[in-house]
Order: structure tokens, then C-alpha cells, then sequence
């Protein structure tokens, strides 16, 4: 019965969310810090993340990205770029809430959370993760001499030399100014800021005004 069980909770999860990111690209996600917002707005995007990281795949992928100084580059291009704005203040917006209240009360939901932690095969791939090939290639790493004159080489990698120039560029502030002016920056709480919003609401004091009437022709 109890088997029956963790293989119904399975089949749920990957009905559910059969259009989840693969481990490596959740990795790639997590690493973002736009991407990670987006995740963290979605509660089906959510429960996928958090299925890929109990895979083994998932962490042997941030481990390998995490060598690679053209991932703190993007880390840093995106926490200078105003869409980081854009994701994040929309955490404020009540449609962001309803889902994940929605979300707390479907049954669907906590199974598909608790699924992976009720899968014997994702205890089993942590258990033979040493053995794979990715594993001992990161631990070998340090040994190529490839790695470190990556990172000696990264100060003048034309994508830092770029980003160390960003904050002299006018337009980056521009592009925020615009991305913080812009009623869909705030999603649902944007229409507060969007003149067309009080433009369309009838004036109720028409009534009282006489309307303009135009002079007799002569």
C-alpha cells in the first residue's frame, strides 16, 4: 500500500508538472537573480525547482557553474539591469499572493512538493553520485592549470571591462528612472500609478456644472 502510494504521488508530480526545467537549466535559474524571482512568483515553477534540487544533477550543475567567472559576470549584469526591478516589485502585486494562497489550499500541490522526498529512485541517484563522471571531473578540476588562468584572465575580459564602465553610462540610469515610472513594473498596483485609470472615472460633480454653450451665429 505504501508503494502504491509514493507511485501515485510520482504520477501526480509529473502530470502536474510535466513542463518542469530540466536540472541544469534550474541551476542556471537559481544563478540568475531575475530568473529566480520568477521562480519564486509561480508556484508551479516553485515546486518544479524544488523537485530539480533534490536531484543530484542539480547541484553537480551549480557546482560546475560556480568555477566559471563568466557566471559572477552575469550575476552582476543582471543585478545592475533595471529588470531586476521589474521582478522583484512585483512580489507587491495581490495577483503574485492569490496564486500561492490558491496554491496553499490545493491538495495537488503539497503532493507534488512532497513527492520527490517520497521517490526511492532520487535516493538512489545521490547514493551513486560520486561515481558519476561529472562528480570527479570537479574534483580533478583544481588540478587544470586551465581553470586559474581562467580566473587571472577574467579582470580583462571585455564583459567585466564593460560592466566596470556601466555606472558612467547616463542611459543605465535612464533605464531605471524608466522601469521605476512605468505602471507595469508594479504589475496589479501599477493601475494606481497610470493616469488613464482616474481618466476613465466619471466626475461627479458633471451634474452641477452647466455645460458650455456655443454663441448664436449673427
Amino acid at each position: 500500500m505504501k508503494k502504491l502510494s509514493v507511485l501515485v504521488l510520482a504520477l501526480i508530480a509529473q502530470v502536474s508538472f510535466a513542463d518542469q526545467a530540466t536540472p541544469e537549466a534550474t541551476a542556471s535559474a537559481l544563478l540568475d537573480p531575475v530568473k529566480a524571482a520568477e521562480l519564486a512568483k509561480d508556484p508551479k515553477a516553485a515546486v518544479g525547482a524544488m523537485t530539480n534540487l533534490m536531484d543530484p544533477a542539480t547541484a553537480i550543475a551549480l557546482a560546475q557553474k560556480s568555477m566559471d567567472p563568466a557566471t559572477y559576470t552575469k550575476m552582476a549584469q543582471a543585478g545592475m539591469s533595471p529588470d531586476i526591478l521589474k521582478a522583484y516589485a512585483q512580489f507587491a502585486d495581490p495577483a503574485v499572493s492569490m496564486k500561492w494562497l490558491a496554491a496553499g489550499m490545493d491538495p495537488n500541490f503539497y503532493m507534488a512538493a512532497m513527492a520527490p522526498f517520497m521517490n526511492p529512485n532520487m535516493y538512489m541517484k545521490w547514493v551513486a553520485a560520486p561515481l558519476d563522471p561529472r562528480v570527479l571531473n570537479l574534483a580533478v578540476a583544481g588540478l587544470n592549470p586551465n581553470l586559474y588562468m581562467q580566473w587571472a584572465a577574467a579582470p580583462m575580459a571585455p564583459a567585466n571591462m564593460n560592466l566596470m564602465m556601466a555606472p558612467l553610462n547616463p542611459n543605465l540610469y535612464t533605464q531605471w528612472a524608466g522601469a521605476a515610472a512605468n505602471p507595469a513594473t508594479y504589475g496589479t498596483w501599477g493601475a494606481f500609478m497610470n493616469p488613464a485609470t482616474y481618466g476613465n472615472i466619471a466626475n461627479p460633480f458633471a451634474g452641477f456644472i452647466p455645460a458650455p454653450v456655443a454663441p448664436a451665429a449673427k
